[in-house]
């Protein structure tokens, strides 16, 4: 009895999130993990990439405010990356036991896979991507990369943190979607010229009057400041 009532406080548990872990598979074949939080009768997806040295933990409080505002988000893991709010990267540790490289770049399919993996079990009318750190640029990239296969894109502290040149730029210049890049009030250098590349008059930025924070973690309620980037986000995702 005991073990079905933990069983049950446990399904519980997931229930009230809306949140559940699933697997798919990468490009090469590596398992990636991501945490599925569903928003009851949507047709319409985020999906979300942590920053450096994290894990798919740091959507936790953010994924759940998305779905009131009506989004399926689905929180992945990435190759490069290692744990944030006591939350194991899974990807990252099956990708070392099977000797697969791990830096920045070589995540990029895994988000190739995750876009591809939410368009064909989902189908959703409405495909947003968001980043945060490097994988905000990557999501840039696959944005140019890819003009016609995402809604919307968020971009939380992008950079050219690749050794190409012009890496994240020269696809920028490509995309069609609406674009939404934000980050810590000094770290506007490190984003402009990508910014400066999208020639799409559906770009915007925030910058906050506070210092701010980097990448997705500036949406968290422990910054006092949190609100300011909730409602600039928000106003964005509107506009799509």
């Amino acid at each position: 009895m005991k073990n079905i009532f933990l069983v049950l406080i446990s399904f519980l548990a997931i229930s009230i999130h809306g949140q559940k872990t699933i697997d798919f598979q990468s490009k090469d074949g590596l398992m990636i993990t991501a945490d599925l939080y569903e928003a009851s009768g949507s047709d319409s997806f985020i999906i979300l990439f942590h920053q450096a040295g994290w894990s798919r933990g740091e959507y936790m409080e953010i994924a759940p405010k998305l779905t009131k505002i009506g989004y399926n988000c689905l929180a992945v893991d990435q190759r490069s990356g290692m744990i944030v709010n006591e939350r194991l990267n899974h990807t990252a540790r099956e990708a070392k036991k099977e000797g697969k490289k791990t830096e920045f770049i070589d995540a990029y399919q895994d988000v190739e896979a995750a876009i591809a993996f939410v368009k064909k079990t989902y189908q959703p009318k409405k495909l947003i991507i968001w980043g945060s750190s490097y994988s905000s640029s990557l999501v840039l990239k696959y944005a140019g990369d890819h003009p016609n296969d995402v809604n919307g894109v968020l971009s939380f502290s992008p950079g050219e943190y690749f050794d190409k040149k012009n890496y994240i730029s020269s696809s920028a210049a490509n995309i069609k979607s609406p674009v939404f890049i934000t980050s810590a009030k000094k770290e506007k250098k490190n984003w402009s010229g990508i910014y400066e590349a999208i020639v799409s008059d559906k770009k915007q930025f925030f910058l906050p009057e506070t210092d701010g924070n980097h990448g997705s973690r500036a949406l968290w309620e422990r910054f006092s400041d949190n609100e300011s980037y909730w409602k600039a986000v928000k106003g964005f995702l509107e506009t799509i």
